[in-house]
């Protein structure tokens, strides 16, 4: 007989291993289902390499920047050898941190291929060997996401890499072309960049990073471009070829000629990634993605789905918060996912992050806003760090003052989001957060800054009246 489980969660990404954790808190008996290593894309292969890389990036070049403020050092030496190897200690230890988190809440795991052969099974093809079946009452589907590929530019991880490649740096590339100007293509031209390489970026929209404020968007690309980095918009790479160590691309649009690259790294986004025999459960299917509701479930009872496979934005904290509502539902608990506002940040710089609404999508909801700005320019704190570029945007209801989104490019965006966030939900008003006291001198005064600025209050800055 088959071994059975309250619950089987097939994947052990971020939203896998929270679904895993939160049931087995619960006191229910749960087995991970996992292909690869506990922690998927985000441990291994995404966030947290890249996040060492970029770190090694900045120390770099702040060596650098430092001579003018009158402290010199040696020139820098990377020993790639060296690094790989702590990175991937790093990364073992938080894979060993969720083994370990397993361990104590009593959720088991086997790695291999899962098979959904019904609502209630799976067939797990071991990579021990051979092949084991598995009965549940409830199954969660957090199978995660993968690169996405181009046609006629078949990855070969040496000279043709997706973003997985591009965090194992066996050799440093002199150039390299990125296709993609979203969030993994400009964070990895960040990254080689500070190492050394000459980056271009060409990106087939108008516009960088999506749906991010075009304000916003805009402004760091200019701060990347001040860096070095060639980015190109509405430019497309129509083809490219391997020759030697070397790729020939063929650029055409707003940069239109043949170039040589050592490297080409296709960063033009992730799709959704499903488990075999998914297909017979008759979930409903969304372009691409499994459909869910508020609770993380299918329209197949007993059946959920969290994280990327289940639908954007692709971020490892929505998954892991998708992870924790599924396994509370399946225990029975009153637990939603609607959040008004999703954290996004950008590693590069400076950092870009967001919450909530653009302009533009403020408008095209039928909002009649206000924009308060604040730039980094009149901001104590960025100057003693030698920073001028930057800015925090804040979106506000005209009518009600409510706060309809927060977006940041500066040093330290990263933890300066969490207020958005916690504003946004709350029902702040911009006045609530520009009646609230901010440390100076810091990167989050800004944020109180803005919130004045919207009101005509700001005090270090010449006020305008915004629209």
């Amino acid at each position: 007989m088959p071994t059975s489980y309250d619950a089987i969660v097939i994947g052990g990404g971020p939203g896998g291993y929270s679904a895993a954790i939160r049931l087995g808190q619960l006191g229910k008996k749960v087995l991970c289902v996992e292909q690869e290593r506990l922690g998927g894309v985000c441990l291994n292969w995404g966030c947290m390499p890249s996040k060492a890389l970029l770190h090694v990036g900045e120390v770099i070049t702040q060596a650098k920047e430092l001579e003018q403020m009158g402290v010199t050092f040696g020139a820098p030496k990377l020993d790639l050898a060296t690094l790989n190897k702590w990175k991937a200690k790093m990364i073992d230890d938080l894979v060993g941190g969720i083994g370990s988190l397993y361990k104590s809440n009593k959720v088991e795991s086997v790695f291999g291929v899962a098979e959904i052969v019904d609502k209630s099974t799976v067939k797990v093809a071991k990579t021990e060997g051979g092949s084991e079946t598995f009965t549940c009452a409830s199954l969660i589907i957090a199978s995660g996401s993968e690169p996405i590929p181009l046609p006629n530019m078949e990855r070969n991880g040496k000279t043709i890499l997706n973003s997985d490649d591009a965090v194992s740096l066996t050799d440093l590339p002199k150039t390299i072309l990125i296709l993609g100007a979203g969030v993994i293509g400009l964070e990895f031209a960040t990254i080689y960049r500070r190492l050394g390489a000459d980056v271009t970026v060409v990106e087939m929209m108008d516009r960088a990073l999506g749906d991010t404020d075009l304000e916003i968007s805009q402004t760091l690309l200019r701060s990347l471009k001040k860096q070095g980095i060639n980015i190109y918009l509405k430019t497309k790479c129509a083809s490219v070829e391997v020759r030697g160590s070397k790729v020939s691309a063929k650029l055409e649009g707003e940069l239109t000629e043949t170039r040589e690259f050592d490297k080409v790294l296709v960063a033009v986004g992730r799709r959704p990634r499903t488990p075999k025999g998914v297909d017979k459960l008759g979930i409903k299917m969304e372009r691409g993605f499994i459909g869910v509701d508020l609770r993380r479930m299918t329209n197949v009872a007993s059946v959920y789905a969290v994280g990327d496979c289940a639908g954007g934005p692709l971020l490892a904290h929505k998954a892991m918060k998708e992870g924790v509502v599924a396994a509370e539902v399946i225990a029975g608990l009153p637990s939603a996912y609607d959040p008004m506002a999703v954290p996004n940040c950008v590693y590069t710089d400076p950092q870009v992050a967001t919450a909530g609404l653009s302009e533009e999508q403020a408008k095209a909801a039928g909002h009649e806003i206000s924009i308060g700005k604040f730039r980094l320019t009149a901001l104590g704190r960025a100057r003693t760090v030698g920073v001028t570029d930057g800015m925090v945007k804040i979106v506000g209801d005209k009518k009600t003052d409510l706060v309809l989104g927060i977006h940041a490019v500066s040093p330290m965006a990263e933890a300066m989001i969490g207020e958005a966030v916690i504003a946004i939900e709350m029902g702040a008003t911009v006045e609530d957060i520009g009646l609230s006291i901010h440390a100076h001198p810091t990167f989050g005064e800004s944020i109180m800054e803005a919130a004045e600025a919207l009101h005509g209050k700001a005090i270090h800055i010449v006020n305008t009246k915004t629209g």
